[in-house]
């Protein structure tokens, strides 16, 4: 006989845990408080995670495994790969709303850095963003958002580098919001390989 359905799944329990995270930071982070999130009790979560620890690393892992589908479903919504970018941009940061909040996640991605278990699935994430804006600029040379030729792997790790930046720079001076930072200088690392009407214009003329 199957056993009874989970009043609360594990998908509904790592969001709340991402949410608090981005409350009170990692340090802050307890069973009793994410339970009191999605509305169960810290027994609840000892039995499905073991440990503070073992929600982080089911947190992360979730996270990885969402990560290409994501990514994905991204591109798919959208008919220009540089506005899919964008968008990949944007939302690759959705939950970090605030300073307080950016620097809350950022102290979980210390902890990504130090813990073995959890600097698995970050590089996983990590990776799979690369892939999709690899991806992305490829396409876009393809519809000629780009130029022909651009070096989209080369390009591709500079754009990661500016999203991953882009959030620190914005939290400590504070100017407009996040998602306009983003697009801003998304938009300013991509620019100069988009092609311009300078050949058109001097063959028609």
């Amino acid at each position: 006989m199957a056993g009874r359905p989970r009043a609360v799944e594990d998908s509904v329990i790592l969001r709340g845990a991402a949410e608090v995270i981005g409350r009170v930071g990692p340090a802050g982070l307890t069973l009793a408080a994410v339970a009191g999130e999605v509305g169960l009790v810290a027994g609840t979560l000892v039995q499905r995670f073991g440990s503070k620890h073992g929600l982080l690393v089911a947190l992360a892992k979730q996270s990885a495994q969402d990560a290409d589908a994501r990514y994905e479903q991204v591109w798919t919504e959208r008919t220009s790969a540089l506005a899919a970018l964008t968008v990949l941009a944007v939302e690759s940061m959705a939950h970090m709303t605030t300073p307080e909040s950016f620097a809350n996640h950022l102290a979980f991605l210390c902890m990504d850095l130090t813990d073995p278990q959890l600097h698995e699935h970050a590089l996983a994430i990590h990776r799979a963003q690369g892939r999709a804006i690899e991806t992305l600029l490829t396409a876009a040379v393809s519809s000629g958002e780009l130029r022909a030729g651009t070096d989209t792997a080369a390009l591709a790790g500079s754009v990661q580098a500016i999203i991953a930046g882009v959030g620190l720079t914005w939290a400590l001076d504070r100017q407009g919001t996040l998602p306009q930072r983003l697009r801003q200088e998304v938009g300013t690392i991509v620019s100069p390989h988009i092609p311009s009407n300078d050949s058109t214009s001097s063959e028609e003329s």
